[in-house]
């Protein structure tokens, strides 16, 4: 038996990474899942495995920071599938880079857009379907950037402390609705979002990770996915309200990497990383 038998599940940024790891271990825990990305051939493809390895799935392509898009996803749920009970807001892109000086604000408000009111919009569009049915559960990734600052990612720290205690002030107000809201952090994780995108160098970036935290292991998109699962599963039935961490002890103790007295600081400079698979 399935820990997600005959349940629904929405899934952003699924065509790759995390999001397409927790589409494959959802559907194998017999969960439908509703996939959905930018990246249309690999979101299709993803579709494709996910349906092979469990329940049948599919994809639709959303643009998660549009309310247009985000509605339609979740009507896409619940007319193909009747009903909405998990909803993983995972779609995320690496956004603004540089020092405080040189970010353009187009660039942050991008960032603040796809990492922030992605995860506000897949909350309140999933209230409805979820309340009607008499409770579900909502996930979403935030990350331990949210919890401690990291030099040359500040509006990736700031939208990722937002989705944190975005979490928080709806799990308190959709508790008597019985639906349960939490995130996760992930720490260093093998994607193509942090590993050069489709330039994505798998062996180089485990090697990499394995010395970015206490624990000697590279953290992997199933890793973020087994975390997932059990938070939209019954077996967190009584959690709602927590970011869960998931970064092999990186958290514990962190080595600050900002630029020490005498040391020369950046040049102001734009740059952004978009979805991985535009890098």
């Amino acid at each position: 038996m399935g820990q997600l038998d005959g349940k629904v599940a929405v899934i952003t940024g699924a065509a790759s990474g995390m999001g397409k790891a927790a589409a494959l271990l959802f559907a194998r825990e017999g969960a439908r899942v509703v996939l959905a990305d930018l990246n249309a051939p690999g979101g299709e493809a993803a579709a494709e495995e996910a349906s092979a390895a469990g329940q049948r799935c599919v994809f639709q392509r959303t643009d998660v920071s549009a309310e247009a898009d985000v509605a339609a996803l979740i009507a896409r749920a619940t007319s193909e599938f009747g009903r909405l009970d998990v909803m993983f807001n995972n779609a995320g892109i690496g956004g603004a880079l540089g020092s405080i000086e040189g970010i353009a604000v187009d660039d942050w408000d991008r960032t603040l857009a796809v990492c922030l009111r992605g995860v506000f919009l897949g909350i309140k569009h999933s209230v409805a379907p979820m309340r009607a049915q008499g409770g579900g559960a909502i996930v979403s990734t935030a990350s331990i950037a949210g919890i401690d600052g990291y030099p040359n990612l500040h509006a990736y720290c700031a939208a990722k402390a937002g989705v944190v205690n975005l979490t928080r002030s709806t799990a308190i107000e959709l508790a008597a609705d019985k639906i349960r809201v939490n995130s996760i952090a992930p720490g260093g994780v093998a994607t193509p979002i942090i590993g050069g995108g489709t330039n994505f160098n798998k062996a180089a970036i485990d090697a990499a990770l394995v010395n970015m935290q206490p624990l000697p292991l590279a953290g992997q998109p199933e890793d973020i996915a087994e975390a997932a699962l059990f938070l939209a599963s019954d077996a967190a039935r009584f959690i709602t309200g927590h970011c869960l961490v998931v970064d092999g002890g990186a958290t514990a103790g962190q080595t600050a990497g900002a630029p020490r007295a005498g040391q020369e600081r950046p040049r102001p400079q734009r740059s952004f990383a978009g979805p991985s698979f535009e890098m």
